[in-house]
């Protein structure tokens, strides 16, 4: 069988794209090469990478099956290219997809110490939801996740970082803030604004109140946490954030935070990434890095 290199890049670019065009012109092709470099890859193979729906093209269960093997093969391509430039043993590019909150508290102090250690080490970085996140690393989109909370997917991998927590947040003037402690029944009664459901800080708020409050009075969902911030400031809702996401607001007394103890609001952030995609020595380096910036 004597497939390219170059085949089984444009495979892979068509996977990430689900489109010829799209492809050729990431790899500076032209649409008909593209075409033709694919229709020979089938060829060798004997089996139909994809399916094709609408204007889309979609991975068959072979094309599944082939697509974490591709990038292994290109990402060893990649190295044994650099090495032979004497270039970094850690080169090349990580493609993360991560939640909110560690975004914006814990990603900017690793991407800093990376591109001063590992030069050669580049990260690829997008924000979504916990849930968004996985269907990423499920779909090839990613190579590396970061989530809040559990995911049960046989697919994935998913190792601990850090550990996290929520709390019950309010403006200052909101009468519970007064409390020693809120209560549950006090809870149900307050108006609330909350991340959208998929977000994993949602998910293990509503886990936490499971079974404890049967009706909640959620007047708005939205995705991003500085505008649940404001209208908690500014208003008489409560909400339920990450410490890491409201831990200034509190110092300068802009939130409180209001006790709990009738809620398990613990939660870990993790790593997460497909089963079947093998080892990656730039994603265990990446890992071991985000590790060390969170014992020190």
């Amino acid at each position: 069988m004597h497939y390219t290199l170059k085949q089984i890049a444009v495979f892979d670019a068509v996977a990430s794209f689900e489109s010829v065009s799209a492809a050729a012109k990431k790899l500076s092709m032209s649409q008909s090469a593209v075409s033709m470099s694919l229709s020979q890859l089938e060829h060798l193979l004997g089996r139909p990478l994809f399916i094709r729906q609408g204007n889309r093209l979609i991975l068959s269960h072979w094309g599944q099956w082939l697509r974490p093997r591709a990038q292994k093969l290109l990402q060893d391509a990649q190295q044994i290219a650099l090495g032979l430039h004497d270039q970094h043993i850690i080169s090349g590019t990580v493609k993360l997809c991560s939640s909110q909150t560690a975004a914006e508290h814990l990603l900017p102090r690793l991407i800093s110490k990376i591109d001063n250690d590992f030069p050669e080490l580049r990260i690829e970085i997008a924000v979504e939801n916990s849930d968004h996140v996985a269907k990423e690393v499920l779909d090839y989109q990613f190579d590396l996740g970061v989530i809040e909370g559990r995911i049960d997917d046989s697919r994935l991998h998913q190792e601990p970082w850090v550990d996290d927590h929520l709390v019950v947040v309010a403006s200052p003037h909101h009468p519970f803030a007064k409390h020693h402690k809120t209560s549950v029944s006090q809870l149900e009664q307050a108006k609330w604004v909350l991340r959208e459901p998929g977000a994993g800080t949602r998910r293990i708020f509503d886990a936490a109140i499971h079974g404890q409050i049967d009706k909640l009075n959620v007047w708005k969902e939205y995705e991003h946490v500085g505008l649940l911030k404001a209208l908690v400031k500014n208003g008489v809702y409560l909400s339920c954030l990450p410490y890491l996401d409201i831990e200034k607001d509190v110092a300068k007394g802009e939130l409180v935070v209001l006790t709990t103890p009738e809620l398990n609001l613990n939660r870990h952030l993790s790593f997460i990434w497909r089963q079947d995609t093998g080892k990656n020595p730039l994603r265990d380096c990446l890992i071991a890095e985000a590790k060390r910036i969170t014992r020190e």
